[in-house]
């Protein structure tokens, strides 16, 4: 899915790639006329700078392609904005930090700037900064973060996306697929239950689940395809421990502690993102508490600090760069006139140090 920096001299055109479904991508254009984003961004906007053979290259493949250039695209050549805006809800969490480079990586190529909001997972603050972002005819809207369960807020998101349409904006988000735009959307109930199904395999039996907040869908994803998983497995759910706090290393450590006070530890807990879990660990080392020895930690996100933890976290691997840089082509290579796309994220599970075979 990335595209590699075009060197000083553009490559030669190659052959005509395998189709996908859905509209074509000005990156798909790009590849075909063996030019960079950059290039083929400039010719299709209506620059004059790019001259022969590349601006002709460029014109041939989007003839031959079908390409529909992004009405926004068009008004960044006129003068309008040349900035993407991407909101995040924590820029110090490493989950959001890796996606927002994948984004950043395809605007660069695009030889436009980004825009950072970090909304603290503040709905309210949410909606405020789409309706700035609005305001300052941003070329494309990015957003990342889990949904909520707030009906209220996700109507009015909605309706602010739905105006910013309707003036040639483009938007996609990377989360669930609810607000009628362009969505990256992991696959977090799946690869929860295919946790879960790995950790019986092990021997597990007696699970706790450190969760987010009970209106984060994110966290009631992966709670339910846990939960999926550990009946498919044969156990009884109805003894599994549920324990609800923040979406944080904060939240994970607090969490821990509760479960090593109310004691006695299962064999194995399930913490729903990465950030929790190493809070859990925190929590158990300061309490003399070791992993795997006397109790297993899983999370779900595989994010890059995971490689400096010892023991190793057993995680659900995201392509999380890649799924930046995918909503990124989404809201900037397709035009406003197209279906929205609901691309779908494989995750995988990473057994590592942090989980023991029983028995």
């Amino acid at each position: 899915m990335t595209t590699a920096r075009e060197s000083p001299t553009d490559r030669a055109a190659g052959a005509t790639p395998a189709r996908r479904s859905g509209p074509v991508l000005l990156a798909e254009v790009a590849a075909h006329a063996g030019v960079s984003l950059a290039t083929a961004s400039r010719v299709l906007s209506g620059s004059r700078s790019v001259g022969e053979p590349h601006r002709g290259r460029v014109l041939a493949a989007a003839q031959e392609l079908r390409y529909t250039p992004n009405a926004q695209a068009q008004a960044v050549a006129r003068g309008a904005s040349n900035v993407v805006g991407l909101i995040i809800h924590d820029v110090l969490d490493p989950y959001f930090s890796s996606i927002a480079g994948g984004v950043m990586r395809q605007v660069e190529e695009r030889e436009l700037v980004v825009f950072l909001a970090s909304t603290h997972s503040d709905v309210d603050r949410e909606l405020e900064f789409v309706q700035t972002m609005r305001s300052h005819r941003v070329r494309a809207l990015i957003i990342c973060g889990s949904r909520t369960t707030d009906r209220a807020h996700n109507e009015r998101l909605a309706h602010e996306l739905e105006g910013y349409a309707a003036a040639g904006g483009q938007a996609a988000v990377i989360s669930q697929d609810r607000l009628g735009t362009h969505a990256v959307v992991p696959q977090n109930r799946t690869g929860a239950r295919a946790l879960a199904r790995e950790l019986c395999r092990l021997g597990h039996r007696r699970f706790a689940v450190l969760a987010g907040p009970r209106g984060l869908l994110t966290s009631r994803d992966r709670l339910t395809g846990f939960r999926e998983g550990l009946t498919a497995e044969g156990v009884d759910v109805a003894g599994l421990q549920v324990l609800h706090g923040e979406f944080t290393r904060e939240g994970g450590e607090s969490l821990a502690a509760e479960l090593i006070a109310a004691g006695p530890l299962p064999t194995c807990v399930f913490a729903v993102n990465d950030v929790m879990a190493l809070g859990a660990l925190a929590a158990f080392r300061s309490a003399g508490v070791r992993v795997p020895e006397d109790v297993s930690l899983a999370g779900f996100d595989d994010i890059g600090p995971l490689r400096d933890v010892v023991p190793s976290l057993t995680s659900v691997h995201l392509p999380l760069e890649e799924m930046g840089a995918r909503a990124a082509q989404l809201a900037l290579d397709t035009g406003p006139q197209s279906t929205s796309q609901a691309i779908k994220v494989h995750a995988e599970v990473v057994l590592r140090d942090s989980t023991r075979r029983l028995g």
